[in-house]
């Protein structure tokens, strides 16, 4: 955390060849004080906050340069277009420079190069063909972020990875190298099938591929047998339609899958019993049909995070669920699951405070995330809208069984994940109350129980929940006053519409609001123009029981005389009793 401007002094070091100064804080422009070291081999300036102009003459004299890594800071490269370095680099890293708009032609003279990053450099022009000739040697190769264009040549000849992703590349995808493993060729416009990339290899080293977010499209082929290296596959936000796969299950390495976002049909893979490696698992958003099988809390025991919303999922949820010790991630939401929700849930451990302060964190580099050797990401709906986590997802923990038609009550068990953040059972058939234990799950920051059937009080103890940013209890059976605390009196008043709530952030004051409800109780005797109808109706009645008993007796002569018998007969038998 060293900070501040470079000493000049470090300029005088005439005979420095080694220099690393990374991931601190230094400022302004480091090489009005480097230029002079002619020595300097090797040099690591990457995160820091150096900004400025870099020119010709300020890197004329580095002429030994062998390592030049000076990603993550905020400088601008100004050449001339015939520029030549004085120096032959074998690595470099320029990542977050302003290179740009064209590609950087100096580039061509480095012949040398083992490693190259340039990501996120302004780049909005296409590949030079020259650039694949420089590169033949070249191990790993970065250009995302940029603003790329232009196909991909027949074949991708670099040896051990390839970083083009988040660019505007199109065309068909390469064919690869045998040794190359790992490829990122997501957020492009690459299209057709993946009949001729994937079936037309002996086999492949690669272990990381990610394909997401492109126009390709048909059934996944059924050639997964040549890829049995791979870790990490990412297919996702693509057209790919048809069932999975059956030789998905020769991955026996696979950790991450991720296939989201396609038009995916059929029931739950089978094929995953065999890969029992897995700890990342996305479905969502497909139509895969059927029920959520049992065996995948036998088979998947590893699973960390298991995603299968939007689909056509029915029957109810596996109790098996229960015994994924490390799930923190849990969305089965806009499904057409019935039942009740399991009560044991609190077996998942990963989902309790002291799980997740023993759990191993996930390093981020560049825009990834890595989870041990596996590039993860979580996607979050909150307040309408998925929220992509690409930070420490050891400590994004996860429940969302939104949008499916679950009834019973919400388990109290379910109360018991105090390491639990988000909660998400809106748009069910829920009913009873809302467990008084729920200020047990201290870690919560969003709850939301909308359109369901739940009744009773707020419980007073959801004030207790300090990190809570987002409560939404709208459209419910809820009655009485809204518990007052820290948070919750912040919350917009839409998020408790829909019940017989008082209080603030409601406009409603609760004393008012009993005598607002005995006023209503009134009104419903009444048509609401003063007329009180119980005691019309009472009057009516008397009236028609007049009528039945007294009138006959002016019609009817005989009905008087057997009337007046009758009294005078009862006033004799007293008299005898008296």
């Amino acid at each position: 955390s060293i900070h501040g401007a470079l000493p000049r002094s470090l300029g005088k070091l005439s005979s420095l060849r080694i220099l690393d100064l990374s991931q601190n804080q230094f400022y302004g422009n480091p090489f009005q004080v480097l230029r002079s070291l002619h020595e300097l081999s090797y040099l690591s300036i990457d995160d820091n906050l150096f900004q400025g102009i870099v020119k010709e003459d300020d890197l004329a004299n580095l002429t030994s340069l062998k390592a030049f890594l000076a990603s993550g800071n905020n400088l601008t490269l100004a050449v001339g277009p015939n520029w030549l370095p004085s120096f032959q680099l074998f690595e470099l890293g320029m990542n977050s420079w302003q290179l740009g708009p064209n590609f950087p032609s100096w580039i061509h003279s480095q012949e040398a190069l083992l490693s190259l990053e340039i990501s996120n450099t302004g780049i909005s022009d296409s590949i030079p063909a020259w650039f694949w000739e420089t590169c033949h040697d070249v191990s790993y190769l970065n250009l995302s972020n940029n603003n790329i264009h232009g196909e991909l040549p027949n074949t991708l000849m670099i040896k051990s990875g390839v970083d083009l992703s988040s660019n505007q590349l199109h065309g068909k995808l390469p064919h690869l190298n045998d040794y190359i493993h790992w490829l990122d060729l997501s957020n492009n416009s690459f299209s057709g099938s993946l009949n001729d990339f994937l079936c037309k290899k002996q086999e492949s080293f690669l272990q990381f591929l990610n394909l997401a977010s492109n126009n390709l499209s048909g059934e996944i082929p059924d050639c997964w047998m040549t890829w049995p290296y791979l870790v990490d596959v990412n297919l996702q936000s693509n057209n790919f339609d048809g069932n999975l796969p059956p030789s998905m299950g020769s991955l026996t390495q696979l950790q991450t899958l991720h296939l989201r976002s396609n038009s995916l049909s059929g029931i739950f893979p089978t094929f995953l019993k065999k890969t029992n490696m897995l700890i990342c698992l996305d479905l969502g958003e497909n139509s895969l049909t059927g029920t959520i099988p049992g065996w995948i809390g036998e088979k998947l025991l590893n699973l960390k995070i298991l995603r299968l919303p939007s689909n056509r999922f029915t029957g109810h949820i596996p109790k098996e669920i229960c015994d994924m010790i490390f799930l923190r991630d849990l969305d089965l939401a806009k499904n057409n699951l019935f039942g009740n929700i399991p009560n044991c849930l609190n077996n998942l451990n990963a989902m309790l405070i002291r799980s997740r302060s023993a759990d191993s964190f996930i390093y981020v580099k560049a825009s990834s995330l890595r989870c041990g050797t596996n590039i993860v990401s979580s996607l979050i709906w909150v307040k309408g809208r998925g929220v992509e986590y690409r930070n420490i997802l050891g400590l994004v923990t996860n429940v969302d069984l939104s949008g499916n038609n679950l009834s019973g009550e919400i388990p109290r068990e379910l109360t018991d994940l105090d390491g639990l953040i988000f909660l998400n059972l809106s748009i069910n058939q829920l009913s009873g109350q809302i467990p008084l234990s729920i200020g047990n799950m201290r870690s919560l920051e969003s709850i939301d129980f909308s359109f369901n059937k739940l009744s009773g009080d707020i419980p007073s103890t959801i004030s207790n929940l300090s990190f809570l940013s987002k409560l939404d209890l709208s459209y419910n059976h809820l009655e009485g006053e809204i518990p007052t605390g820290t948070q919750i009196q912040t919350f917009e008043a839409s998020n408790f519409v829909g019940n017989s709530l008082c209080g603030p952030p409601l406009p409603i004051n609760c004393s008012s609001h009993w005598q607002i409800s005995k006023d209503d109780h009134d009104e419903k005797e009444s048509d609401g123009h003063g007329v009180n109808w119980l005691f019309v109706s009472m009057a009516f009645g008397f009236f028609a029981g007049f009528l039945v008993v007294v009138a006959p007796l002016f019609i009817f002569k005989s009905w008087r005389y057997a009337y007046y018998r009758f009294l005078d007969d009862m006033w004799l038998k007293m008299e005898s009793c008296w």
